[in-house]
């Protein structure tokens, strides 16, 4: 039951609601059409999502949790830091592999500073999305621009988290 009660679901059930009545408003027929593109859309990601987090249960039960807790626990200071940063740029995929893998790190006993340094690495450095969208649309000098200054993001997001959130 706490599920019904998560307040992200509250909200996403209640943002819903409001832009159902607001399409109302404005064509009768339209709730309908967003939900059959909304059935659409889960059509799409449930076959792709059901593996992933398939996949982050075998990580929780397969990875040691003595692994994770040396590499990425709170005693791993920096260096977890960046090998979550170095992580998160090789990690291929959307938000369907990312975070389910970031979920099994989480309880596996994985610290703060090296999740947020992971997300925000693979956030800023997704090497599909550079390969596959940024370097063919935009060249390798945009890229080249747009990721040097930005190494530092990762590392800096988990050292603040280390600062000011002491675990």
């Amino acid at each position: 039951m706490r599920a019904a009660l998560d307040p992200s679901m509250l909200v996403l059930v209640g943002l819903a609601l409001v832009l159902a009545g607001v399409a109302y408003v404005k064509d009768p027929g339209l709730p309908l059409v967003g939900a059959k593109n909304g059935f659409s859309m889960l059509t799409f990601i449930l076959p792709r999502m059901i593996p992933a987090l398939i996949l982050a249960g075998l990580m929780q039960v397969l990875v040691p949790q003595e692994v994770v807790s040396r590499y990425f626990g709170r005693e791993g200071g920096v260096r977890a830091i960046l090998i979550a940063t170095a992580a998160g740029v090789i990690t291929p995929g959307g938000p369907m592999v990312s975070v389910p893998f970031m979920v099994a790190l989480a309880h596996s006993g994985a610290a703060l500073p090296p999740l947020v340094a992971y997300m925000t690495s693979w956030s800023l450095f997704g090497m599909q999305r550079i390969i596959a969208w940024e370097a063919p649309l935009m060249g390798w000098h945009f890229v080249l621009a747009r990721v040097v200054p930005s190494l530092a993001f990762p590392v800096l997001a988990g050292w603040l988290v280390a600062l000011f959130y002491p675990e």
